[in-house]
């Protein structure tokens, strides 16, 4: 038996899938935060059913592909895309979107929900760390109100080129950049699926903003 999706008050509810990726009770706090009802939880009725699905990732890109594979968060992930359901991905939990991850010279397959290859960011120190300000695209509902902020980074493999070629009538992703050496994928906004390579749960008022953006969308998409 699943658990109840029922919201509380106006709080979306928000599944934080839980597949071992780690530490991320810091990422339910903030969603609370962010006027979420965030449940950490591997429960599939929940994760196909909640209003979203965070999907954190610390790590290699390796490990959790094999972590998200073991759990069946993949399919899950995918079930929920299929059906236009809104999914978040952060840190490695959007560059698993990806085709592929090579770190150090392993190749390790990805979701595939994008076209292209995650690696090592081209920059004489690594990992790139701290805080850094991004250049959202036009159009873009993640960063409203918070386009000249900065975001808290913590990685040393990221996506650096987008491949995926939309035709109309669907609409074109929106894609925000960052620069660390070269340019690499800050976050993405693809219809259902969005992700962030920073973590917004580290990132102060800036990244409960961002967070509350996507939660204001939730409460659309269910209406």
């Amino acid at each position: 038996m699943s658990e109840s999706t029922a919201r509380t008050e106006d709080r979306p509810v928000v599944a934080v899938l839980d597949y071992g990726s780690g530490n991320v009770h810091s990422a339910v706090k903030a969603l609370v935060a962010a006027g979420a009802d965030a449940r950490l939880t591997a429960d599939p009725g929940l994760v196909r059913d909640a209003d979203g699905l965070f999907v954190p990732g610390v790590g290699a890109f390796r490990a959790v592909a094999e972590a998200l594979r073991a759990s069946r968060g993949d399919q899950l992930i995918e079930r929920r895309l299929a059906g236009g359901r809104p999914v978040l991905g952060v840190c490695v939990g959007m560059q698993i979107f990806f085709e592929r991850g090579v770190e150090r010279g392993v190749d390790t397959e990805g979701l595939g929900e994008w076209p292209g290859v995650v690696t090592e960011l081209d920059a004489p120190v690594l990992p790139h760390m701290g805080w850094n300000t991004v250049e959202p695209g036009e159009g873009t509902r993640l960063f409203s109100g918070i386009e000249h902020e900065r975001f808290y980074f913590v990685h040393s493999f990221g996506a650096q080129k987008w491949l995926l070629d939309v035709q109309p009538p669907f609409p074109e992703p929106i894609l925000t950049w960052c620069d660390y050496g070269a340019p690499f994928l800050a976050a993405v906004e693809n219809g259902p699926l969005s992700a962030t390579q920073f973590h917004p749960e580290k990132s102060g008022d800036a990244g409960i903003r961002l967070l509350s953006n996507w939660i204001d969308g939730l409460r659309g998409a269910t209406l």
